[in-house]
């Protein structure tokens, strides 16, 4: 074998540090990239245009009539009760009778909340456009029964007592009925009053209203 002279170790002693030193500096970047890498992979991307609505925030529409000073249709959020659709239609005006409106009850999407008036026939609450049957009683005339429809949602225990059918306990179930619920939205509801029956409720249709 020729021997090699010592300029040659020398060369070749640097060509060899140089070739480490490349191979170290290739394995430290690519380490530093594959740890770049799996550090942004393991976070998930943020969605973009994505609007998450809580439950509480969903909304209702409701209409409120009778004794306010703004009666109108309200967008209201399903958590509120009757008492905030009051206060957002202005509030109850002087003569509302408050005591016959459950203002604790939650509000249902579609549904009709009317807040009666003080006063009227009986001392109580005065239905929409008058009660006929019953002005006449008060004034000691003989009334068969109402010749106008009775408001379901603002007529006296006294007023529903002269409905065909209609005696004391069930005219206190219809109101303890508008109370829970804040007002019937519409006459059918009738049939969910205990005691009142398909017929009871065909003779009903004609002679009441909401």
């Amino acid at each position: 074998m020729r021997d090699v002279s010592k300029p040659q170790l020398v060369v070749y002693a640097a060509a060899a540090i140089a070739i480490a030193l490349i191979g170290a500096r290739y394995l430290r970047d690519e380490g530093g990239g594959a740890s770049a890498a799996a550090s942004s992979g393991s976070r998930s991307p943020a969605p973009h245009g994505v609007s998450v609505r809580a439950a509480s925030d969903a909304l209702v529409v409701v209409h409120v009539a009778g004794e306010v000073r703004r009666p109108g249709v309200y967008r209201l959020r399903a958590s509120d009760r009757v008492q905030d659709a009051v206060k957002l239609a202005g509030g109850a005006t002087r003569r509302a009778n408050l005591d016959g409106l459950n203002l604790a009850a939650k509000l249902e999407d579609g549904r009709q909340v009317v807040v009666p008036r003080r006063g009227g026939a009986g001392g109580g609450s005065a239905a929409a456009g008058g009660s006929a049957g019953a002005g006449a009683a008060a004034a000691g005339a003989p009334a068969a029964g109402p010749s106008a429809p009775v408001n379901l949602n603002t007529a006296t225990a006294e007023q529903l007592d002269t409905l065909d059918g209609v005696g004391p306990t069930t005219a206190q179930k219809i109101i303890a009925y508008r109370q829970q619920h804040g007002g019937f939205g519409s006459v059918s509801e009738l049939d969910r009053i205990p005691g009142i029956g398909a017929k009871r409720m065909a003779s009903l249709r004609d002679q009441v209203t909401v």
